[in-house]
């Protein structure tokens, strides 16, 4: 199985050639590092340069690809050039080895080659002082730093700042995300809000117009049907006002709180009455004092909803309103007739037992909506349909 080679960066392929060209220009020269007389140079003449320059060029080309690799040849290959004339190219280009070996290499790896590069440093500097004592020994540490520490501790500052540029980046990303989450919850969270406003504000009046006009047509009765008309007219009415004021939400610039024609428990009377007409047999029990207005609003939906769906799919029968406040909390609990009627009804789509649940869920409190048994013989079903909330009555600590 053929071993496939990296593909070079171009920058890395243009690096190598202008250093293998430029070394070309010097060797054609005759422009070497050290004299064919010093005791360094094992292979004298101008030939047995062009071979570690010529492999240094080689590690060029996969600086980035392969970096800790190229530079052990890299050593080798300055290691050779030293016993030669030598090439100012192959010294210059073996710094670039270095810097790319801390700059593209894992951590780890440059972190350890700024530390041997180092030691090598003060060690180059040291021992040859030690030894021959002399101030001039003091240029083979300075060699070595320039050589060897000085590129790694570049590439090691320049790895730094590129870290540190892309996780700015990624922060910058993932605020960008958890601002788009943040927009997409809000405009989802006003969204369902809009829709509990519109069920409940116009529900109840389009039903009871739904159910009379049904009654109107299916009975030939004048009396009935001038009746049912007056009761048409009337949740006409009341629910254009309705829509008004769910236009005035729509309207409404902060979009935080609610207006002040929002309805509050002391319009439970109205509504209640407003069910009679529409032909529910409704008793209401409330005891209560003043409360905050997202509880009043919640608390008068919920009722407003059940009275809605009582109107819509009850049996015959009598519909209770209870609400009692007591130890932090709001309580209430309506009930009508369970079981199939005989007359019209309105379709019903579920939409208002998800409205209820979700009010009295963003206010933290509980809900329940079901049929039970019911405690006494008034309905001959032997069931009621309960809707019971629970809402906590102090909002941010205030009562």
């Amino acid at each position: 199985m053929a071993v496939r080679l990296p593909r070079p960066h171009r920058d890395d392929v243009r690096i190598a050639l202008a250093g293998l060209l430029g070394g070309l220009v010097l060797w054609a020269l005759n422009l070497g590092m050290r004299k064919s007389s010093e005791p360094i140079v094992l292979w004298d003449g101008r030939w047995p340069v062009l071979l570690p320059l010529l492999v240094m060029a080689g590690c060029e080309v996969l600086r980035r690809q392969r970096p800790r690799t190229v530079l052990l040849v890299g050593t080798a290959a300055l290691t050779l050039d030293t016993t030669t004339q030598g090439n100012i190219a192959t010294f210059v280009m073996f710094t670039d080895l270095a810097y790319a070996a801390v700059l593209y290499g894992p951590l780890a790896s440059a972190r350890r080659i700024l530390w041997i590069t180092g030691l090598l440093t003060v060690v180059g500097t040291v021992v040859p002082v030690a030894v021959w004592r002399t101030p001039e020994a003091v240029l083979i540490g300075v060699i070595v730093g320039a050589v060897a520490f000085g590129p790694a501790t570049t590439g090691w500052l320049v790895r730094n700042h590129r870290d540190a540029a892309e996780a700015a980046r990624l922060r910058a990303e993932q605020t960008a995300l958890l601002a788009e989450m943040d927009r997409t919850q809000a405009v989802t969270a006003e969204r369902a809000r809009m829709a509990r406003e519109l069920h409940d504000m116009v529900a109840n009046h389009l039903s009871a117009i739904a159910i009379h006009s049904t009654a109107a047509l299916s009975l030939d009765d004048e009396d009935t049907t001038k009746q049912a008309l007056g009761i048409i007219r009337e949740n006409s009415v009341e629910g254009l006002a309705e829509m008004r004021r769910l236009i005035g939400i729509l309207r409404n610039s902060s979009g935080d709180t609610e207006p002040s024609a929002a309805p509050t428990l002391d319009g439970l009377g109205a509504l209640v009455d407003t069910a009679r007409i529409n032909g529910l047999d409704v008793t209401l029990d409330s005891t209560h004092v003043k409360l905050p207005a997202p509880v009043e609003l919640a608390a008068y939906r919920i009722v407003q909803e059940s009275l809605t769906n009582a109107l819509k799919h009850a049996f015959p029968g009598r519909v209770t309103v209870t609400l009692a406040q007591q130890d932090g909390s709001l309580s209430m609990r309506v009930t009508s007739p369970y079981g199939d009627r005989d007359g019209p009804r309105a379709p019903g789509s579920g939409s208002g037992l998800v409205g209820m649940r979700e009010r009295v869920a963003l206010l933290g409190g509980t809900f329940e909506a079901g049929p039970e048994s019911a405690p006494d013989s008034h309905d001959s079903r032997g069931k009621i349909w309960a809707v019971h909330a629970t809402l906590p009555t102090a909002l941010g600590g205030t009562e």
